[in-house]
């Protein structure tokens, strides 16, 4: 490690920038950005620096040679396409002890500029020793995706009631322990959450912040995740930080291993779902055993299909959560109809075509017949029909008898958003044929206008291109 990383206070004296066109501006807007007292040296002569009202009490436009400038009380040079100008500032600032930055010139820089995060009171830097500035930005945008965006608002949140603490807690070990607490637990999460009154209450609630600390039972928690329809890359930020941080994973059955190998190696995971026409340990039994594990001190997190509150139980899970007194969160995930009508281009709405949209699902023929199918007759409703294979036949009697035309467009689609997709597309008097011509599921059904503005029905790989070829050769 060449370049130690430091935190420069800007409060302590002005920064002198020197340089030409768009590299000095940029250099400005980023200094400006932290806060920064700045004196100009635009070598270039010009001086037309677009500062917005709040930057002018801060950013002085200095004229003459910044070579014999007055440098007293100055915390650090920056150069930015100064040129020669530069070099020569490096040799002077150097002679006096000032920090030098020459922009893309390590030989004669003494700091460099890291690639920086800023949330706030959370500041990361990402420094390469000058190598390669790109590759930093790359880990800085990696960095990005991962934390909270409301992490500085949480080290804000800590230091307003750090003092405070410290004062009560004289034992560091147990000082640090409180503020682990606090931070991995209920409290943190809300200021997470952007719950920041509540997070304000319940800690000005702890009386005895020695006993607090000092718990042997954690808080456990529990967060229902929405694990998408099967792309891993479709995960949220916040699911993927919630499977990183959990104890413990009860996952569905159908959340592809793919989204399971996201979850921490060493988390314990548990298959509670269960498929279609197979037993599983039912929706009783899932809340006693996520309760439990929350009351015994553990993170939870109850991974589902899709999105929890989309055909997903969530909402009975959340009954459970509450009247057991559990800290609880919901993390959205994006729904199969959603990523089916991307995943195959099908618009679910359309101007002047389509206004409205209904999700229903149909496990077996005996779901189908319980719906209202007169409600879902107007040619301007999409309706999205989830775990509808085994019941297209019912769900094709029911729009018939409702009066929805046969030659309505259908589209159905198997593992969306998965390599191995699938998709038929014809009418609705074809559905139960365009299910047989669709292998395997979860699959959902799109019945409506839009379905005929649908794209390629499958990913072609080079074997299926040279079929193709072959076919149209005979």
């Amino acid at each position: 490690m060449r370049f130690l990383p430091v935190f420069l206070d800007l409060k302590a004296g002005p920064v002198i920038l020197i340089g030409a066109g768009e590299l000095l501006r940029a250099k400005l807007r980023v200094l400006s950005a932290a806060g920064a007292r700045i004196r100009v040296h635009a070598i270039d002569g010009n001086q037309d620096m677009d500062l917005g009202s709040g930057d002018a009490a801060r950013i002085e436009i200095a004229s003459g040679d910044p070579l014999t400038a007055d440098l007293s009380g100055v915390i650090a040079i920056v150069c930015a396409g100064a040129g020669d100008v530069g070099v020569a500032m490096s040799a002077r600032a150097k002679a006096l002890g000032l920090p030098v930055n020459v922009m893309d010139d390590l030989e004669h820089s003494s700091f460099i500029f890291p690639a920086i995060v800023d949330r706030g009171d959370v500041v990361v830097a990402v420094g390469t020793g000058g190598t390669s500035p790109v590759v930093a930005r790359r880990v800085r945008e990696k960095i990005e995706a991962l934390l909270p965006a409301r992490i500085g608002e949480l080290a804000e949140f800590i230091g307003g009631f750090r003092k405070s603490i410290n004062e009560r807690i004289t034992e560091f070990p147990l000082r640090r322990r409180f503020w682990e607490r606090v931070i991995d637990g209920p409290i943190g999460a809300a200021v997470l959450g952007g719950r920041r009154s509540e997070a304000d209450a319940a800690l000005k609630a702890i009386a005895d912040p020695s006993e607090f600390a000092r718990a042997d039972k954690p808080e456990g928690s529990v967060a229902l995740v929405g694990a998408g329809p099967g792309d891993p890359d479709l995960l949220t930020i916040k699911a993927l930080r919630a499977l990183q941080d959990a104890d413990i994973v009860f996952h569905d059955e159908l959340v592809s291993g793919e989204i399971l190998d996201r979850i921490r190696r060493d988390t314990t995971r548990v298959a509670v779902g269960r498929r279609v026409g197979k037993p599983g340990i039912g929706q009783d039994a899932i809340n006693k055993r996520m309760i439990e594990a929350a009351q015994s001190g553990q993170r939870v997190v109850r991974l589902k299909g899709g999105d929890p509150f989309v055909f997903g139980r969530g909402g009975e899970e959340v009954e459970a959560l509450r009247a057991a007194g559990v800290a609880y969160s919901i993390i959205p995930g994006i729904t199969a109809g959603l990523g089916g009508a991307a995943d195959f281009e099908v618009p679910l709405t359309y101007r002047h075509e389509a206004t409205r949209i209904t999700f229903l699902t149909a496990h077996k023929a005996r779901d189908a017949e319980v719906v209202d199918w007169s409600t879902l007759t107007d040619t301007k409703m999409t309706v999205v029909v989830y775990m509808g294979k085994t019941a297209a036949p019912a769900v094709r009697a029911g729009l018939f008898a409702a009066g929805r035309s046969p030659e309505t467009p259908v589209g159905v689609f198997a593992r969306v958003t998965r390599p191995d997709a699938q998709g038929a597309i014809g009418t609705l008097r074809d559905l139960p044929e365009l299910v047989r011509r669709v292998s395997g599921g979860p699959a959902i059904l799109i019945i409506g206008e839009v379905v005929r503005h649908a794209g390629s029905l499958r990913r072609e790989t080079p074997k299926q291109i040279i079929s193709d070829l072959l076919d149209a050769a005979e």
